[in-house]
């Protein structure tokens, strides 16, 4: 089984590392390509109007790709052009530093990589964890490496990602493992102002989900409360009831009689 490897934090980041060793150790065929930079929150970005330049690393029992882009240009790049003729099985996110819940999954370019191997029809795993300095992640690879292992990801995965985020804690001090949905909650957003050593004035992004508007069976409320979630997501936006609503009014005539 080969599997592919990336993530946003860079190809140096704590959460890759324990990913690439975990499945290294259980004998699975893996590659690396990520970027050669810190690629947070530039979601579903795409590469257009500069050269995509690659860099090979190799380390002490590691190697890899580090790609001068995107992640989504990192799988554009591995799926189309590196691994042409040698068939992915299963692309795996993360582990991102900082979880990835709620209306993140459309910021989060740790989800955005996920979804374009799925778009691809090619299983794919997102993980994250709800700590912005992880030291250690190795606990977290072995859960992801065991779920690759126990479940056949290529029948429950057509053009669907499993979004797997983990509290800020041991394992064995997590409540446990819930399937749940994405809250529908959204950032309260603000901007500090600071000053630089000049004396020059500059605003940096800050923001909070009220936790008085999250749904007790959602991500981001479970995931507080110390459980392991799991999420699966896909990515047809369209919105089938509004369809049929708008059909059945008088809308859909109205629209082709002021523009026809």
């Amino acid at each position: 089984m080969k599997i592919l490897l990336t993530n946003d934090d860079g190809i140096w980041a704590v959460g890759l590392r324990a990913l690439y060793k975990a499945f290294k150790k259980e004998g699975f065929d893996v590659c690396v390509v990520a970027p050669l930079n810190q690629q947070s929150a530039v979601g579903h970005a795409v590469t257009l109007m500069s050269p995509i330049r690659v860099k090979e690393i190799k380390e002490n029992h590691f190697e890899g790709i580090g790609v001068k882009g995107t992640p989504v240009d990192c799988i554009k790049f591995a799926l189309s052009t590196l691994f042409k003729e040698k068939k992915v099985d299963l692309v795996v996110s993360g582990i991102n530093n900082g979880a990835n819940v709620g209306i993140d999954v459309l910021y989060s370019a740790t989800v955005a990589a996920a979804t374009e191997a799925a778009l691809l029809n090619i299983p794919a795993i997102s993980a994250s964890v709800d700590c912005f300095n992880p030291t250690n992640l190795d606990e977290q690879a072995n859960f992801i490496v065991n779920i690759v292992k126990n479940f056949n990801l290529k029948e429950i995965l057509s053009q669907k990602i499993l979004n797997i985020n983990f509290p800020n804690r041991p394992l064995s001090k997590c409540k446990g493992v819930k399937i749940c949905p994405q809250t529908k909650a959204i950032y309260k957003d603000w901007y500090e102002k600071r000053i630089d050593p000049r004396g020059v004035p500059y605003y940096w992004l800050c923001g909070e989900i009220p936790p008085e508007n999250l749904e007790p069976d959602s991500d981001r409320y479970l995931l507080t409360e110390g459980y392991i979630t799991i999420t699966p997501l896909k990515f047809d936006l369209t919105d089938y009831d509004l369809i049929k609503k708008l059909s059945e009014t008088e809308f859909s005539s109205l629209i082709k009689n002021k523009i026809f």
